[in-house]
């Protein structure tokens, strides 16, 4: 079961390496009616960019497409708060990952809109029942 480990997101320790994480991850994200928009590599651009060493690390932007086309229908600029982030990491201990996604409930609330919170719950549950899938598949 996820725990909440920020008032933003929260997450699972995986008995698996990262490699094997991340492709886990994309497919019970895919069970669940998302799909991936954007990928940011932190290890690679942080190489890149500041020559710095940094974990695998990888950011991936979630979307469910009705799910979202609800929300943007409700409030045209809660593109602002989407896509879904899901993070993957290699943990400190050898062959494990740590799994995080954001917490659309918490996310969302920024809109101060009630009638959106049914939908950032549903989000949630599909997203912890992606962690859950990963950490115990």
């Amino acid at each position: 079961m996820p725990e909440q480990t920020t008032p933003y997101g929260f997450s699972v320790t995986v008995s698996l390496p990262y490699d094997a994480a991340v492709e886990r991850v994309r497919g019970e994200l895919q069970k669940e009616g998302f799909g991936v928009l954007t990928e940011i590599d932190v290890r690679k651009t942080m190489k890149q960019k500041l020559d710095v060493d940094f974990r695998p690390y990888v950011i991936l932007g979630a979307c469910n497409p009705p799910l979202a086309h609800r929300a943007l229908s409700a409030e045209r600029d809660i593109g602002l708060l989407l896509p879904c982030n899901v993070v993957v990491y290699a943990a400190d201990e050898p062959g494990r990952s740590v799994v995080a996604a954001m917490d659309p409930v918490a996310a969302l609330a920024l809109t101060g809109r009630a009638d959106i919170e049914p939908m950032a719950r549903e989000v949630r549950a599909r997203l912890e029942r992606v962690l859950d899938a990963t950490a115990t598949r």
